[in-house]
């Protein structure tokens, strides 16, 4: 099907062009939207009797639209998504999402201005076109995160990767100390134990000594004060 442009379409053509358009992508967005009409005769007279109204109300949306893409462009917002250890989230961040966290920030955009040809499935940095106008766009950022610590750092630079290479590394440090801790602990308690056997041994030989050496000392205690039954018995 064949179509006059009445504002610059991208991937299409500019104002006043006549395009070849598949049949439902006329029916179904361009002509409803207002941004062409059926390419005949009449048609084609009517857009030329309104060319120059046409061309100035273009220019007056795309001053708008510049206007508002200078507050917008390089503009970086967080979203907050579950996500595996590798990064792949469980889910995704769609237009609507998008829509939603630019609302947030206070930029009101339509889904069908964010060009985004897929779902976002992975944490990260992500930059998004947002069509303002047919001749203006910016870019945003979404920084796709599982906390807002790690978006923090992510906007510092930093990747999934490294992030989670830091992770494993405190988390090793960390059982290192304990380690040590639980090293000691063990060192000690053997000292311990040894200190109260060597102690047990010590008090067990006295005590035998003790034992052994009762007998004499009796003996020589009978001969000392003279004992006449001990004399007699030798």
């Amino acid at each position: 099907m064949e179509v006059i442009l009445l504002e610059r379409v991208e991937k299409l053509g500019n104002l006043g062009e006549v395009v070849s358009v598949k049949p439902g992508y006329a029916r179904n967005f361009l002509l409803p939207s207002g941004k062409a009409l059926r390419s005949s005769k009449a048609n084609m007279a009517r857009f030329e009797a309104e060319r120059a109204g046409l061309e100035k109300l273009n220019e007056d949306k795309k001053n708008e639209a510049q206007s508002y893409a200078d507050s917008m462009d390089g503009h970086k917002f967080v979203v907050i998504r579950q996500a595996s250890e590798t990064g792949n989230l469980y889910g995704s961040v769609s237009t609507r999402d998008v829509v939603d966290a630019l609302a947030e920030n206070g930029f009101k955009v339509g889904r069908s201005q964010i060009a985004l040809e897929n779902p976002i499935k992975e944490l990260g940095l992500h930059e998004i076109r947002v069509i303002l106008h047919p001749e203006v766009s910016v870019t945003v950022t979404a920084n796709i995160a599982r906390s807002a610590d790690e978006a923090e750092l992510q906007a510092q630079g930093k990747s999934i990767a490294e992030l989670r290479a830091e992770e494993d590394a405190a988390e090793a440090a960390e059982f290192d100390v304990r380690s040590l801790f639980d090293e000691d602990a063990d060192i000690r308690e053997e000292i311990l134990k040894d200190g109260s056997d060597d102690r047990k041994a010590s008090e067990e030989a006295a005590t035998d000594e003790a034992e052994d050496d009762e007998p004499v000392r009796g003996k020589k205690d009978l001969r000392d004060t003279g004992d006449e039954e001990y004399a007699d018995a030798d």
